[in-house]
């Protein structure tokens, strides 16, 4: 997996008003969920915020990432969690980091790449994907840049389900009954068997 480099600045005003402030300025709230615990067990927020100009590479991307989150000096090797995106500007509001603890599995969207010429494809039919990304549990350094489907033995109105899949150390998270990519019919195919 690759990895990106993003600096960030602690806030200790977290209010409403210092955090319109920072919109204002052209930053971004952030909140990052450390390894460590506090006494009730949840892990340890620490709030920060980065340039929006800083998130660019990281949001705008088919790319998953490694962050090497740079906070005031402090460095942590963390995942981007959630972002809470404007309504109507479609501008960054808010980014949740969760810290990698290098022992234990994270959850992660993982981008689908289809390989192959579907046989379904040659008979006339339609290459369809479905879910774009698929999320995985695992270690985050097993985890691929992307998730390589085998479409080649895919005939006319069939389909690939995520129960099919295996992938060695990663654990599909998604439905299993979801459809992954399908081939579906077009007219020219229907008439093909029609006429067959």
């Amino acid at each position: 997996m690759k990895s990106i480099e993003i600096k960030g600045t602690v806030r200790t005003d977290l209010g409403k008003k210092a955090t319109q402030e920072l919109r204002k300025n052209n930053s971004v709230p952030c909140v990052v969920y450390g390894v460590e615990k506090d006494e009730k067990g949840l892990p340890v927020a620490t709030h920060f915020s980065v340039p929006a100009d800083g998130l660019r590479n990281l949001v705008y991307t088919p790319h998953i990432y490694v962050v090497n989150l740079d906070i005031d000096g402090k460095v942590v090797n963390v995942i981007l969690k959630d972002i809470q995106f404007h309504p109507v500007k479609d501008t960054i509001l808010h980014v949740d980091f969760y810290q990698i603890d290098e022992s234990k599995p994270i959850v992660m969207e993982v981008p689908v790449q289809l390989e192959g010429l579907a046989e379904g494809v040659r008979a006339g039919g339609k290459l369809a994907l479905q879910l774009r990304k698929l999320k995985v549990k695992a270690l985050y350094n097993t985890i691929p840049e992307r998730l390589k489907v085998d479409v080649t033995p895919l005939g006319l109105g069939k389909t690939i389900k995520v129960g099919e899949l295996h992938y060695d150390g990663l654990e599909l998270m998604n439905a299993k009954a979801a459809v992954v990519c399908a081939v579906k019919l077009t007219r020219a195919a229907r008439g093909a068997q029609a006429n067959s």
